[in-house]
C-alpha cells in the first residue's frame, strides 16, 4: 500500500451505521499501531450527516496531509455541541478514517486502502438501539431517517463498489475471518507494491 495521502496511507473503514466499522476499525489500527478518526466526533449533531466534511478536511485531513499534527473538538451528543478537550492526531505512517462516508467519491484517489463493512439489516437496527441506548419512538424516527440517507448515499456515491474489501460485520470479535482478512491485506499490499515497482 504505497502512500497517497501526503507520507501517509490513509484507510476508509466505510459502512452503514451498526454495521461493526468502529469495531473492525480499532482492531485494524491495533495491528498497525495507527490512529484512528472518526468522523462521528466531526458532526454537528444529526443534520450533518454528510456536510461535516468541510469541517474535517479543515481541522483533520488537511494538516495531516501537511504532515502536522490535527487538533479538533469531539461533538458530545448528550450536550448537543463541540465540547470537551481536545484531541490531536500525529501523522503517522498509516491513519485509519472510520465512519459513515469516509471512503466517499472525493478522497478515494489519496485512499491506499477502502474497506466497506456491512452487516444484515436488522442486526444492524438492534446494535444501534443497543449502542445508544434508546428505544423511544423518537429516536428510531430519527434513525430511520438517516439509515434512509445513509442508502440514497451509498447508492449515488457506488461505496461498496468502488471499496478494496467487502468486511463481514456481523462476524463476532473471536471469528477467524478478521485473521483472514488480515492476512489478505499483507497479500494486497505486496501486489500493489510490485505493481508500484513495475509502473515506475
Amino acid at each position: 500500500m504505497p502512500p497517497r495521502f501526503g507520507g501517509s496511507r490513509l484507510i476508509a473503514v466505510d459502512g452503514p451505521s451498526g454495521a461493526g466499522k468502529t469495531s473492525f476499525a480499532l482492531r485494524l489500527a491495533k495491528q498497525l499501531d495507527a490512529p484512528v478518526v472518526h468522523t462521528d466526533d466531526l458532526l454537528d449533531g444529526w443534520d450533518d450527516q454528510f456536510t461535516f466534511w468541510e469541517r474535517l478536511e479543515r481541522e483533520v485531513l488537511g494538516p495531516l496531509r501537511r504532515g502536522e499534527t490535527a487538533t479538533y473538538l469531539r461533538y458530545q451528543w448528550h450536550l448537543g455541541k463541540f465540547a470537551g478537550p481536545p484531541l490531536t492526531v500525529d501523522p503517522a505512517a498509516a491513519v485509519l478514517l472510520e465512519g459513515v462516508s469516509a471512503a466517499r467519491r472525493e478522497i478515494r484517489p489519496e485512499l491506499s486502502l477502502a474497506v466497506f463493512v456491512t452487516a444484515p439489516a436488522d442486526l444492524r437496527l438492534r446494535r444501534a438501539v443497543a449502542r445508544d441506548g434508546d428505544d423511544s419512538v423518537a429516536f428510531r424516527a430519527y434513525l430511520e431517517r438517516w439509515r434512509a440517507a445513509e442508502n440514497r448515499h451509498f447508492a449515488e456515491d457506488e461505496t461498496a463498489e468502488a471499496a478494496d474489501l467487502i468486511v463481514d460485520g456481523a462476524a463476532t470479535t473471536d471469528d477467524d475471518r478478521f485473521t483472514r482478512l488480515h492476512e489478505r491485506l499483507h497479500q494486497r499490499e505486496s501486489r500493489r507494491s510490485g505493481q508500484d515497482g513495475v509502473d515506475s
